[in-house]
């Protein structure tokens, strides 16, 4: 188990890092602002955490709000280097997302999105033409895993075919999210290369906490001798070149930092990561839930 230990070289990297992080949170420039658009979602994901339904109690928050923290903030940042995300929920049961779009666009803000795929391939048109430059389409294994984990059975060809849509785009950033778990686990090697044959160039790997949905579904965890051979999967297919893949925030890895992504353990939340939540709610990531909120919107200037 040598690969788990920090070598010396790791060591002093790590402590170089240390000092820029300690920098960076002195600085505190805003660089990634989420908004979580709404609670509402057109599928029944196994491990969502946030608990989204296709019918919300929570309002969606009106666009006009939300411009008006963007107003806030846009004096204080320079806006070409502050990347706005729309998440939920699903993002895109709202239809005016393309127009807060061209909103975000006049203001000189780039703006992306994350989304399960189901809406996307045919609203990709207008999210373009309204100057979207990135883009995060979830696909949790093939078919019959991906369905399953998504809680619908036309999911993986709506997700399949957003994938094609965006491996034909020239100006967006876009990647691949997929959720590791023991359904999905040994067919990581042959989805790699299906999803390198389907023009993914981006790959992000994550790993489930068992909160909300998740805490109820024992298939949602890799045991822990899983866990390590999907480091090891990670490094090896790091080292092939044929595509970006990188594990997602989910902790700090010990031996395997830097091997498995592009830069040590690094929670940017509160640092250069803020959002808007469903409720007005201020807070450094939609992950982070009540208990850290930093304010409401309604009473609290964001910046």
């Amino acid at each position: 188990m040598n690969d788990v230990k920090i070598n010396l070289k790791k060591r002093l990297a790590l402590e170089t890092f240390r000092r820029l992080h300690r920098n960076r949170v002195k600085l505190h420039e805003l660089r990634t602002l989420f908004w979580e658009c709404t609670l509402r979602c057109n599928v029944a994901c196994r491990h969502c955490g946030s608990d989204c339904r296709v019918s919300s109690l929570m309002p969606d928050m009106p666009m006009a709000d939300f411009l008006r923290v963007v107003d806030e903030i846009r004096p204080h940042v320079n806006p070409h280097k502050v990347l706005i995300i729309f998440t939920g929920g699903e993002a895109l049961v709202r239809p005016d997302i393309e127009a807060c779009g061209r909103e975000l666009y006049r203001r000189e803000f780039p703006w992306g999105i994350v989304s399960n795929g189901l809406l996307f391939a045919e609203r990709l048109p207008g999210l373009l033409a309204a100057g979207m430059r990135s883009a995060t389409i979830s696909l949790d294994g093939f078919e019959d895993d991906h369905n399953w984990m998504r809680g619908h059975r036309n999911s993986f060809r709506a997700a399949t075919a957003s994938i094609r849509g965006l491996a034909q785009t020239t100006d967006v950033n876009w990647d691949v999210v997929t959720c590791a778990n023991r359904r999905n686990f040994d067919d990581l090697p042959r989805f790699k290369r299906y999803l390198i044959d389907l023009g993914v160039r981006h790959w992000r790997i994550f790993t489930v906490f068992p909160v909300g949905r998740a805490a109820h579904v024992p298939e949602l965890q890799l045991t822990d001798e899983q866990f390590v051979r999907l480091m090891r999967f990670l490094r090896q297919t790091r080292r092939e070149g044929q595509i970006d893949v990188s594990y997602g925030c989910e902790g700090f890895l010990g031996g395997y930092e830097m091997d498995v992504r592009d830069h040590f353990y690094e929670c940017s939340a509160g640092v250069s990561t803020a959002s808007v939540l469903a409720d007005g709610s201020i807070s450094g990531c939609p992950s982070i839930r009540a208990d850290y909120y930093q304010g409401i919107k309604v009473k609290h200037n964001v910046y």
